[in-house]
């Protein structure tokens, strides 16, 4: 199995990152206690039309219902247990994703040459899977009419979701994206947004679980407080999987961070080697 070193990187070894931009500095109207601190459990901001305001910077956090992790036992920063990052099954029943016989034996060959051809060792769209579990942070823009994802990750990789009442496009109407087509609704407190039209061959997540066109992705975004966000994000694909694949991400608020210029260069790509290679 690759180990979590071989995976960071891999992932990462092609990408290069300006360190330096915006100073930290905290905006106006960030909720603060009585030490002077950030205070993450404020109530939920609102919007001007009384939904949750999901605006800001977040970076990936554990789950905050879930028990410390075992001490001696430490974990790559922000990525607790259960992360779909590395394994998009993480979430389900045996921590394992409903393949298709296809799918599963696909995976093997890809676990087998270290993921070399994972589309972010090699400057390409990571999808929306990855890009949602990414260490790196991410922006949210949100207006009435639209909301804008922004992901310092994948060579700062931008979504947009429409909130005007637009359908998804006609199958026969799409021209498949890395991202695809995403519109948006609320649900109550909760900003739901559905994504297909995308293109074969994505990876869900590092060891190489596939996705194909036809594929549908819903993610349900909730904010339960100031400094939290939730993520469930439901992939149907009865193309690679049996059934649904469920997962879930946490996300902590960065009042003081912004994203910074993320540039990936593809140079040492052709260095990458899979099993065979390495052992040698």
């Amino acid at each position: 199995m690759l180990s979590k070193l071989a995976i960071a990187v891999l992932v990462f070894s092609a990408s290069t990152t300006l360190m330096a931009q915006w100073p930290k500095y905290v905006p106006a109207g960030v909720p603060t206690g009585a030490d002077g601190k950030i205070d993450v459990n404020a109530p939920t901001p609102r919007a001007a039309d009384g939904h949750p305001d999901l605006s800001g910077v977040w970076e990936i956090s554990r789950d905050p219902n879930a028990p410390p992790p075992a001490q001696g036992r430490g974990r790559g920063r922000g990525q607790g247990g259960g992360s779909p990052f590395g394994n998009i099954g993480n979430n389900m029943p045996g921590q394992k994703a409903p393949y298709q016989p296809w799918a599963e034996e696909l995976v093997k060959r890809r676990m087998a040459d270290n993921s070399k051809d994972n589309p972010d060792a090699h400057c390409l769209p990571m999808g929306i899977a990855q890009l949602n579990a990414h260490l790196y942070p991410r922006k949210i823009i949100q207006t009435p009419k639209e909301v804008l994802l922004i992901y310092e990750a994948s060579g700062t990789t931008v979504r947009e979701v429409f909130m005007d009442g637009r359908p998804l496009p006609k199958k026969d109407d799409l021209e498949p994206w890395y991202n695809g087509y995403s519109v948006g609704h609320w649900d109550g407190d909760t900003l739901v947004i559905e994504t297909t039209g995308l293109m074969d061959d994505g990876w869900l997540d590092v060891r190489g679980s596939p996705l194909t066109s036809n594929a549908k992705f819903t993610e349900r975004f909730r904010r339960p407080k100031f400094g939290q966000l939730e993520l469930e994000e439901t992939i149907e694909d009865s193309k690679a999987y049996t059934q649904p694949i469920t997962a879930k991400v946490f996300y902590r608020f960065s009042a003081d961070t912004q994203l910074l210029e993320f540039v990936c260069l593809d140079k040492d790509a052709q260095h990458y080697v899979g099993g065979a290679g390495a052992a040698k």
